[in-house]
């Protein structure tokens, strides 16, 4: 199945490239393309696309804000956003993870973490630049908003086993090999873990595997 994206950036030059690069995959096309966040917000509802990928600093509405609009809690069909960035500010990786974003990359990152992380939110899966996520772990670790850590007694040792691999980084399929099982057990494994702990999406349950010290 051909995974249809959408491109916000207010950069004409950066979507050129972001569009040459995924419309050379097979399995990737690009639908749109949008200058700023209202347009973003206007071709995402249009069009419905499967990844968005959401540049921060645009005229108008933000790229964070587009994406609290699109993703965010209490949106009941959210789109998968996966924030593409210049910055990697502390405040914006927050924001945007807190907004809803399954993914943050620098646009640095590379043609092949670019492809790869539009297939992981196809997939269900979160990507974020590996330079930032120990920094990243970190930060939401020490933070106090997620107010008292919850009861490990909670989470089946099955479960306990797949947190940690997806703490690590791991997508589904390498959760899958390391532990031998299917994809699908994995997933069902995942939402049952991502419905006791109230966590939205599997950065989050990382985020609780580190600040819990399931992980180190």
């Amino acid at each position: 199945m051909t995974i249809r994206v959408l491109l916000a950036d207010d950069q004409s030059m950066v979507r050129t490239g972001f569009r040459y690069m995924l419309d050379a995959e097979d399995d990737i096309a690009v639908v749109g393309e949008a200058g700023d966040g209202v347009e973003a917000i206007r071709l995402a509802e249009e069009l419905r696309p499967d990844v968005v990928l959401m540049d921060i600093r645009m005229p108008g509405i933000d790229g964070l804000e587009a994406t609290r609009r699109l993703a965010g809690p209490g949106i009941d069909d959210p789109v998968k956003v996966v924030v593409v960035t210049t910055f990697d500010l502390d405040e914006y990786v927050h924001a945007a993870l807190a907004g809803g974003a399954v993914g943050f990359l620098l646009k640095d990152a590379g043609p092949a973490l670019l492809i790869e992380s539009v297939r992981a939110a196809a997939r269900g899966d979160a990507l974020v630049s590996p330079q930032i996520t120990v920094r990243l772990l970190r930060h939401f670790t020490r933070s106090s908003a997620w107010g008292a850590a919850p009861d490990l007694g909670g989470l089946t040792a099955r479960e306990m086993d797949i947190v940690r691999q997806v703490a690590r980084g791991l997508t589904n399929t390498e959760v899958a090999a390391e532990l031998y099982v299917t994809v699908s057990t994995v997933k069902t494994h995942l939402a049952r873990v991502q419905e006791k702990l109230g966590a939205r999406n599997r950065v989050e349950v990382a985020i609780w595997a580190h600040r819990t010290g399931l992980v180190a």
